[in-house]
């Protein structure tokens, strides 16, 4: 029996639309795989009504099949489905990870990768690593077709998730198809800035370099008090923030000492919004690993 805990994940950053990543260090799901003829999954925790149990539509189904092996995996969710914090990304990691020590494969992490996006790709519509090359490396990730670059970062982050939901295909649906040349100049600087500050552990510039001005915007359009919010963000110490891969999650930049006033005053905003929300206070973490039993 293998048991691995699997982090959430935060896509895009902005300004590197399904090219960035970063591991957040909690919250997080916990996998268990044991030897079996034929696989079976059972899931609870968070939003587990939602998430088929079936390995034909399961993303832990689609990784036993990318890996040629059968297991009976269990499931203890914590990243809630359709949250924007890569809930089938942690899956799909934490099933490859715990399926590789299980049966001895000899994979390494990056080989690992791609096996990963296959599974979640039962979800996501297609094979795409920006969520689980973080999940499995940890730090923040740029992923290419030619190749993955990981960056050992530390940042303190908050992650806010509000009690609504935002379609992967709505989010997707809204993503302009042309943009002005300077829309384009303007988000290319911010990614190098994002980089940079990664480099640096610097949060005034990775914050600056999360602005993006072709993809958030339609995104945030879709997250009731988005704008409030993140004013309240800023206000309250933080140096940037954007919409949390495909959201409603919103994700923060911040220095540690004000990381709980920046999640208080999220919450606040999304409350005076009419929206239930909760808040992370957590920071760039590492991916997947091998534990004992979940909590």
């Amino acid at each position: 029996m293998v048991t691995v805990r699997a982090p959430a994940t935060s896509a895009n950053l902005g300004s590197g639309f399904d090219v960035f990543g970063v591991a957040l260090d909690r919250p997080a799901d916990y996998v268990r795989a044991e030897p079996a003829d034929e696989t079976t999954i059972e899931i609870t925790g968070v939003g587990s009504r939602y998430i088929p149990e079936d390995p034909e539509k399961n993303v832990i189904g689609a990784v036993a099949d990318e890996l040629g092996v059968t297991a009976d995996v269990f499931l203890d969710n914590g990243v809630r489905p359709a949250s924007g914090l890569g809930s089938s990304a942690a899956s799909a990691a934490g099933a490859a990870l715990a399926l590789n020590e299980l049966y001895d494969l000899g994979y390494t992490r990056r080989e690992l990768v791609p096996v990963a996006a296959e599974g979640e790709a039962v979800v996501a519509g297609e094979a795409h690593a920006d969520n689980v090359a973080p999940a499995l490396l940890g730090g923040f990730t740029v992923v290419r077709d030619d190749g993955l670059t990981r960056v050992d970062a530390s940042l303190s982050l908050v992650a806010c998730l509000p009690e609504i939901v935002v379609s992967t295909s709505d989010a997707r649906g809204v993503v302009p198809g042309s943009v002005p040349l300077s829309d384009v100049v303007e988000t290319v600087g911010s990614a190098a800035t994002l980089v940079t500050g990664m480099h640096r552990n610097d949060p005034d510039l990775v914050g600056r370099g999360l602005r993006d001005e072709i993809v958030t915007p339609t995104r945030a359009a879709l997250i009731d008090g988005y704008e409030a919010v993140a004013e309240a963000a800023l206000g309250a110490g933080a140096t940037g923030v954007t919409v949390s891969g495909a959201g409603p999650a919103m994700l923060a930049v911040c220095r540690e000492a004000e990381s709980l006033a920046v999640a208080t005053a999220m919450i606040d905003a999304f409350d005076d919004a009419g929206v239930d929300a909760r808040g992370f206070q957590t920071r760039i973490g590492d991916g997947a690993s091998v534990v004992g039993e979940s909590p």
